[in-house]
Parts: structure tokens; sequence; C-alpha cells
């Protein structure tokens, strides 16, 4: 099932690229006949097929692999990736991050940059045409009370 799951168009493309929430939306039904053992069993395989297609872009073999995510957690995940790929795969925490918080942080540098202004994306890193601002500012309105 994984070689199905790689056919995808973004796979074949070259980065930058970057993902949305609803890319692999179909990626439910491709496991919904399954019991769990097995699925999950498939999904850990199409996450490891999905990292050592993205290995495939890389110019050099990276010096390490740091894994961040619940992934980091699944013993089998990791050991299907320490086995295909030929340099060191880590969790993030050996690079002293901590991979419970990596995502919040990210999410924060993210917000920040949105307030100031600042560019969210850029065409090195996702692709996209031209540096844009992702997201807006929402603030709850003043009540009375706050304004006096």
């Amino acid at each position: 099932m994984p070689e199905r799951f790689l056919r995808h168009r973004y796979f074949a493309r070259m980065p930058p690229k970057s993902l949305d929430r609803d890319t692999f939306a179909e990626l439910p039904a491709l496991v919904a006949g399954l019991g769990d053992a097995d699925a999950a069993a498939t999904l850990t395989a199409i996450s490891a097929a999905a990292v050592m297609a993205g290995m495939e872009h890389c110019p050099t073999l990276p010096e390490r692999v740091l894994v961040t995510g619940g992934g980091r957690r699944n013993p089998v995940l990791m050991e299907m990736l320490r086995a295909a790929i030929e340099c060191p795969v880590e969790p993030v925490e050996a690079a002293g991050l901590d991979g419970d918080m990596l995502e919040a942080q990210a999410f924060a540098f993210l917000a920040v940059r949105v307030a100031r202004g600042l560019p969210t994306s850029c065409p090195g890193t996702t692709g996209v045409r031209a540096a844009v601002c992702g997201g807006q500012l929402s603030r709850p309105e003043e009540t009375a009370g706050e304004r006096a």
C-alpha cells in the first residue's frame, strides 16, 4: 500500500514544496477496511516511505535525521527509518530540542511574524511565487469596562 500512496503527485514535485491538511485526504479511505493493527502498521509503513521519498531530494546525505512529533515515540517507525536511512536517525531531543513543544514554538514564531507583518511563507521554503504573510490577528472586541 505504501507504493500506491507514493504515486501521489506531491512526491513527484521537486522542493521547495509544502502540504496542507487536505493534501492526503484520501489516506483514511486507504486503510478503512483494515483492522486496527493492520491499519496502524500500514500507516506506519506509509510514514516511513514518505520520509524516504523526501530523502531522495537531498543533494547529499545529511549528517543525521531528527524526528519530531509523535513518530519519534513509535519504536517501529524509528526502526524502519534507521534501517532505510544511511545516517543516524534520532529523536529531536538529541539536538537539545523539546519534541513536545517544538510545534507550539514554531506556531508562536509564526504568530509573532504575522503580528509584525513579516512573511510566513517564502519561495525558497514552500515554493510560493512571492513571500506572503499568512494568517491574520483576531482581537476580542473591547467591552465597556475595558474602555473606562
